[in-house]
């Protein structure tokens, strides 16, 4: 298995990151994608992908990009930065980059621009785009549809969107991420209703860690912090959902993941 959405730099892994990623690996999750959300975060991501090279080989890459929350606060040369930062090796996706005009903790003109500008950089890379969407999907959806065939990869992290979003989405071409949030019967009914209509092979699992804990884990957790070793829950709760089979579950979404960001 392979989890393609951890916000591994976040400060509530601080004290135990090292245990958190041996857990992991213990669990059959053989590589952890890390998400950049803003330039510093970006840097934090490539720094640990480098700090435990050595101990994990192969088992960490990470994403670079601006969230759309921090769209306000790029600096006048952001994109070259994230250009510089994505020249590494362990640099799979330019991303986690979109539209978020649920909170708009950026102003939504802002946010396209910034949205628009790392496009235009992924096309210039010729790298996969991490992309995040909330209440926005139509500008979301107008911004990428010029780059369909001109990028190698989209990917709807986090999706939470309806039937209709889910048929435009797939039919250009997006892979479509999975997190904990189908395993939550309040909020994630739409998502359940639909899950059995993504193909197999468009297909990938993400916890967001430490984000969106599947309610589903017995017993449940003493802290409500959510972490790769739980992505297993994910893969049991599509499995029940769609009837399909566990390891063909990991085994397809590993083989996608792979594909989508290049990893060995």
């Amino acid at each position: 298995m392979i989890d393609i959405g951890v916000n591994l730099t976040n400060q509530r892994f601080d004290k135990d990151r090292v245990e958190v990623i041996e857990r992991a690996k213990s669990l059959g999750i053989q590589q952890l994608l890390i998400t950049g959300t803003n330039v510093e975060e970006s840097q934090k991501a490539l720094a640990l992908c480098h700090e435990y090279q050595q101990q994990w080989q192969d088992c960490l890459y990470a994403t670079v990009g601006v969230h759309p929350h921090d769209a306000d606060h790029v600096s006048a040369d952001y994109i070259e930065q994230l250009q510089i930062l994505a020249k590494d090796d362990v640099i799979k996706a330019i991303g986690e980059c979109g539209l978020d005009f649920n909170r708009n903790f950026s102003a939504p003109a802002q946010q396209i621009k910034v949205f628009n500008e790392q496009v235009v950089l992924a096309e210039q890379l010729q790298m996969p785009l991490f992309l995040h969407q909330r209440d926005a999907f139509e500008p979301w959806f107008n911004t990428l549809t010029p780059y369909f065939n001109r990028i190698p990869a989209m990917v709807s992290h986090c999706f939470t969107g309806n039937a209709d979003e889910l048929k435009q989405c797939l039919d250009a071409g997006m892979y479509i991420g999975i997190t904990g949030w189908l395993c939550d019967e309040r909020r994630g009914q739409i998502l359940r209703d639909i899950v059995s209509h993504i193909p197999l092979d468009k297909l990938l699992i993400e916890t967001d860690a430490p984000y969106l804990t599947p309610r589903t884990i017995r017993p449940k957790p003493k802290s409500s912090r959510n972490e790769p070793s739980y992505l297993p829950y994910i893969v049991a709760e599509i499995s029940k959902i769609t009837g399909l089979d566990q390891d063909e579950i990991a085994c397809q979404t590993t083989i996608n993941a792979k594909r989508v960001f290049n990893l060995p």
